[in-house]
């Protein structure tokens, strides 16, 4: 058995153990098992949300992209640096409490509460679990081939092992397994791709002498538009990956959740000087060792494998060992958090909403996490078909979650005047927008980013259709006083504590004001 191999079973162990130790905490009832009791600190909190949203696609999309257009994947990069930092300062002290006030447990149920309609579950739902599940897919095959690249396992084994150990965790331990294996497998992302990117640097002679033997191989990929000069004044597609990481996922489920499970509000603001500092050391080096990659590596047959590859060639076995446990950590970080949400959506924001209204805490805990089960199934199943590539999967999913939810998260805490009418209007236009663009190619015939398209839609369609209707659909008295409370935060309630301080107490059920 090699060095890397016994690395990996330890780490393992370690995530399921987590699970073990966070199941008594979080079985008691539906807060609990799905926000942890809102008890996060800062340091939780940022390294949950940012490693949530990494994925596999940093260690395989991201060095695939690179070794195949260059530096144009730094595009992705820059975005996505501020992205932790963005959401955190726009969303998170907001969302925590307007979340507690309206009594919210998930963050579809979080919009349906806010815009006082079942119509927006109704329709954002669907949505949602769809994008999480083709995202999780994505995590899946990245876990199955990552995890088969290491044992010499077939795919097939190889992913349901590690689904396997993604569900055990998270079916017992609920968020807090998922928020505390999330905070190891941050700091072992960046331990692991901290150490390869170093050891990249140093196998090719350093920074510069990396580029210029890539620029022997192709010029072009020096550049930041593309092999063939293909992005060269694209500033739409441009545009569009600059949005993706950092204005996008504040429209991702799994994503702002992160905010509602929060100790108090205050926590927002030091858990974006974490995010920042470690977005900053993280994200730019799967980039660079992907173009790097193409010297070390000329005749890869799949680009995907670039990172998996070079470590390889550039460490010692025990160092290959620990960076295959940060390429596990990435994707079982984004795949249990994608996972535990979507069980969520499937089983409390439509089964318990709209099928069994009567049911009690504990029927609900379990729902969801059947749930768990079922969604890790299909996803497994779906996956030995082998679909199209994780970068591939990744960007379609998240282009929909983003043009479709970011208006409604960032109005839902902004604007007083945003309604139903156009909080619905707003997820379909995104939703429809994104797909219609990627399916009829329209990037490259209009030089737009899906993404970017979509949000334009969303957003216009969010105030056309919440000015049009302020007479007929107008938001109640209640939230617009929860909304302006959750914008009047003084430096006492900073240091509050959410179970004592009044204003952090849910203070009117918001089944009361829904139509």
């Amino acid at each position: 058995m090699n060095i890397a191999l016994i690395f990996l079973i330890i780490y393992f162990v370690a995530m399921a153990g987590i699970g073990v130790w966070t199941a008594n905490r979080s079985s008691s009832d539906s807060e609990s098992y799905l926000l942890g009791d809102r008890s996060l600190g800062p340091a939780v909190t940022a390294l949950r949300l940012q490693s949530s949203s990494m994925s596999g696609y940093m260690f395989l999309g991201a060095g695939s992209l690179a070794y195949t257009q260059g530096y144009f994947g730094m595009w992705y990069a820059l975005g996505d640096i501020g992205g932790g930092i963005i959401n955190l300062s726009v969303l998170g002290r907001r969302m925590r409490k307007l979340s507690q006030k309206l009594g919210s447990l998930t963050s579809i149920e979080y919009l349906e509460h806010r815009y006082e309609s079942k119509w927006v579950r109704i329709v954002a739902a669907p949505v949602a679990l769809v994008c999480l599940f083709i995202y999780v897919l994505s995590q899946f095959i990245a876990g199955g081939s990552g995890l088969a690249a290491v044992t010499g396992l077939s795919f097939e084994i190889s992913l349901c092992i590690a689904v396997g150990v993604i569900v055990l965790y998270t079916f017992l331990g609920g968020y807090l397994a998922v928020a505390y294996t999330d905070f190891i497998q941050a700091i072992v992302m960046l331990i692991g791709m901290v150490w390869i990117f170093i050891a990249t640097l140093q196998y090719v002679g350093g920074f510069t002498q990396g580029n210029k033997a890539v620029g022997e191989i192709n010029p072009n990929l020096l550049t930041m538009w593309g092999a063939d000069l293909s992005y060269q004044d694209q500033w739409g597609v441009i545009l569009g990956a600059l949005l993706l990481f950092s204005i996008g996922y504040m429209g991702w489920p799994h994503v702002v959740v992160s905010h509602m499970a929060m100790k108090q509000p205050s926590v927002a603001r030091t858990a974006g000087v974490y995010s920042t500092a470690f977005n900053l050391l993280f994200i730019p080096a799967p980039y660079i060792i992907g173009v790097f990659a193409l010297f070390i590596l000329p005749t890869l047959d799949d680009p995907q494998q670039a990172i998996f590859e070079v470590a390889k060639v550039v460490l010692p076995s025990a160092g290959v060992g620990i960076v295959m446990a940060a390429v596990m950590a990435a994707i079982m970080s984004t795949a249990d958090a994608l996972l535990l949400q979507a069980s969520t959506i499937a089983a409390r924001d439509i089964v318990a909403r709209f099928f069994i209204s009567d049911m009690s805490e504990r029927q609900a805990v379990w729902i969801s996490r059947l749930a768990v089960f079922v969604l890790a199934f299909g996803g497994i199943t779906l996956a030995f078909w082998q679909p199209p590539a994780v970068f591939s999967l990744v960007v379609f999913a998240t282009s929909i979650l983003g043009g479709a939810f970011v208006p409604a998260y960032v109005c839902a805490v902004w604007w007083k005047k945003a309604n139903a009418v156009g909080a619905v209007a707003s997820i379909l236009a995104g939703t429809i927008v994104v797909v219609l663009w990627v399916q009829s190619g329209l990037t490259e015939r209009t030089g737009l980013d899906p993404l970017l398209s979509g949000l334009v839609a969303s957003t216009l369609a969010m105030i056309i259709g919440s000015l049009a209707t302020q007479r007929s659909y107008p938001v109640s008295a209640k939230v617009q006083v929860a909304i302006s409370e959750a914008a009047r935060l003084t430096p006492r309630h900073y240091a509050a504590d959410s179970s004592t301080d009044p204003m952090l107490i849910n203070q009117f059920p918001p089944e009361t004001s829904m139509r």
